[in-house]
């Protein structure tokens, strides 16, 4: 159900059935490694390239949600996933080896909500009994086709972000009120911003409007106050994001306390990793949310989170030609069964 001018209501609140979620070295030995079902040794993985590396994380994400669910890949309707390499080849690639219809979704590190909210609309109206859907991003990969390949060793500023290696996959399925997991109740869908930023190594400065105009419009379409979560989290916004759409938020009015506004690329590694402003990456917000933030909702750390992943719509061709930074969020409010206040 629409409510307001962009935001869904879930009424048949659609079910988190299981997730699965994979990762690199460098993860390996950050804050989170224990709420990963796959680590890999290695950013290679067993492969001849990262992209192929990147390709076979996803296939393992998905095929962990789907053994854990107990449920054959033969009964999912659609996959709903995306990337950030060319074309989100890896996704596309994965979805050939699963043979399962495949909606291949582009919103950079926003993708990880947007194919929440999609899967959870479509099977809030019946259009599907199962969905796979998540995002994923590898660190050289991404590195070699946006900046500069790992290999050149080039320093970065302060502003700058780490790409997280890791993929998240959920299986959205219709509610079963016999089981306590996680669903869906709401999304809330953004629009492009564009302040005119052109630094591609400050991702969270030129992505905190984005996330601030559409946690506003979350609050306004659906006439919450954000005292309703125990958790907003946006997806990596990273140090300099975070600090600004907080100052954004707080001088529109819209007050949230600063211990329950988080973000993914903050928790996901430890402070004595080398990763500047923090985390970023379309498998940030995927594997924190489909890891750790779920693994703290069944153990009743928080009965209802805003995730509100963010992107960066740049593309190595837009850097080139001098164009600045167009940014989207989408919000997804997520909660335990239940849990209806």
């Amino acid at each position: 159900m629409l409510k307001g001018h962009q935001s869904w209501i879930f009424q048949n609140r659609p079910m988190i059935a299981a997730t699965g979620v994979t990762g690199g070295p460098f993860e390996a030995n950050g804050n989170l490694a224990r709420d990963f079902d796959l680590l890999h040794e290695d950013l290679w993985m067993g492969m001849e390239t990262y992209e192929k590396a990147h390709r076979a994380m996803v296939e393992e994400a998905m095929k962990t949600a789907l053994t854990k669910a107990n449920v054959l890949k033969e009964k999912v309707q659609f996959i709903m996933a995306g990337d950030l390499i060319n074309q989100i080849t890896p996704t596309n690639f994965s979805a050939r080896t699963m043979q399962i219809p495949c909606f291949g979704l582009f919103s950079a590190c926003a993708t990880s909500m947007e194919g929440l909210a999609l899967a959870s609309f479509v099977v809030n109206y019946q259009g599907a009994n199962y969905i796979l859907t998540g995002a994923s991003s590898h660190n050289a990969a991404v590195e070699k086709q946006f900046r500069y390949p790992t290999e050149y060793g080039g320093q970065k500023p302060p502003t700058a972000q780490w790409t997280v290696t890791g993929a998240g996959v959920a299986l959205v399925c219709p509610n079963d009120a016999s089981l306590k997991n996680p669903v869906t109740t709401s999304a809330t869908i953004g629009k492009v911003i564009d302040m005119g930023l052109t630094d591609p190594f400050n991702m969270g400065g030129a992505m905190a409007p984005a996330a601030a105009d559409t946690i506003m419009a979350h609050f306004r379409d659906l006439q919450l106050d954000p005292s309703y979560y125990d958790l907003i989290i946006t997806g990596d916004l990273g140090r300099i994001g975070n600090e600004a759409a907080y100052e954004v938020l707080q001088k529109s009015g819209l007050k949230i306390e600063k211990s329950k506004f988080q973000d993914c690329g903050l928790l996901i590694y430890k402070e004595d990793q080398p990763v500047q402003s923090g985390g970023s990456g379309a498998g940030c917000s995927a594997t924190v949310l489909y890891g750790h933030l779920l693994n703290q909702m069944k153990k009743g750390v928080y009965k209802r989170i805003l995730v509100v992943a963010t992107g960066a719509l740049l593309s190595p061709l837009t850097f080139q030609q001098n164009e600045s930074i167009p940014c989207i969020a989408h919000a997804v409010a997520i909660e335990m069964d239940g849990e209806k206040g």
